[in-house]
């Protein structure tokens, strides 16, 4: 029988349970994949009923030696929603890991004159206050349960760093927030024991930001040009650092903008030159992947 990192009970999580927003795809199941892989509980969230039961067969699919895995809706702009999402996992034991990752970048969102209030309202209420009320019951359930540590990473983006000349102005000013807001809570909680993080993706290969580039080439490529590696990066390349977070090995990291984006925020004169290859994302295989191999 093939050994895994669970059948060994030796997993960067092993025990741990870990709450996943934005579960459905991108990053957030790429986290899900590797949480599950590493021996953490997972509860995964999103306000995509269909996606998020296709989200959890991929990852039984791939990680077959999962411990728990449950899924359940959320809509994240409602507290109500969250703290029910939050105290599922009482009866595992509370929470030990929050992902705070659901977001959205609406395709009205434009500049100060033509970004509707609607629009603004909309992102703030997802990107923010689902952030809060994340961290906040996050908070709650590791004091129920009298947790000595605790992990909780937002997902905020390297626009809240860096400014844009195709703007998003809702969106970028929602990730500013989250920037803000995990800074304060990390300080606030330090003496309890609990982390927060942001984690700063630059932009991703994702369906979220691949449907709003759509086919425009040029737009595509105003972007593409800034990364010095000459692509988009992979939701798994987030997924691994978020695992870092959660994990204890990251137990000395607390308040800080976690930037994943290839070195783009610190180039210049990019180079020329074919793109570096891209890694393959766990949830577009269809073959176990959680199998030590011995050499």
């Amino acid at each position: 029988m093939a050994q895994t990192l669970n059948s060994l009970r030796i997993g960067r999580l092993q025990g741990k349970n870990a709450v996943v927003t934005g579960a459905a795809g991108g990053i957030g199941l790429e986290t899900c994949i590797l949480f599950a892989k590493e021996g953490a509980n997972v509860l995964m969230a999103d306000i995509s009923g269909p996606g998020l039961e296709r989200a959890s067969a991929k990852l039984k699919q791939v990680i077959p030696s999962h411990n728990k895995v449950e899924v359940k809706t959320c809509d994240v702009s409602k507290e109500s929603d969250i703290q029910a999402l939050v105290e599922h996992v009482d009866s595992w034991g509370g929470v030990d890991v929050m992902f705070n990752n659901a977001g959205i970048m609406h395709a009205d969102d434009a500049d100060a004159v033509d970004t509707p209030e609607k629009i603004w309202d909309l992102t703030q209420a997802i990107n923010v206050k689902g952030v809060w009320f994340g961290s906040k019951h996050a908070v709650l359930s590791m004091r129920r349960h009298k947790k000595a540590k605790g992990s909780i990473i937002n997902t905020a983006s390297v626009v809240a760093l860096v400014g844009s000349a195709t703007p998003q102005l809702a969106y970028t000013a929602s990730k500013g927030a989250v920037l803000a807001m995990t800074r304060e809570l990390a300080i606030v909680h330090a003496r309890e024991g609990f982390r927060f993080n942001a984690l700063c993706p630059s932009p991703l290969n994702t369906p979220l930001l691949q449907d709003w580039l759509g086919d425009d080439q040029p737009k595509r490529h105003r972007r593409e040009v800034h990364f010095p590696s000459g692509r988009f990066g992979e939701a798994i390349e987030q997924a691994q650092a978020v695992l870092f977070l959660a994990s204890d090995e990251s137990g000395y990291i607390n308040g800080q903008d976690f930037v994943v984006d290839g070195g783009m925020t610190k180039a210049y004169v990019t180079p020329e030159g074919d793109p570096l290859p891209a890694p393959t994302n766990n949830a577009l295989l269809s073959t176990p992947v959680d199998t030590l191999h011995t050499v």
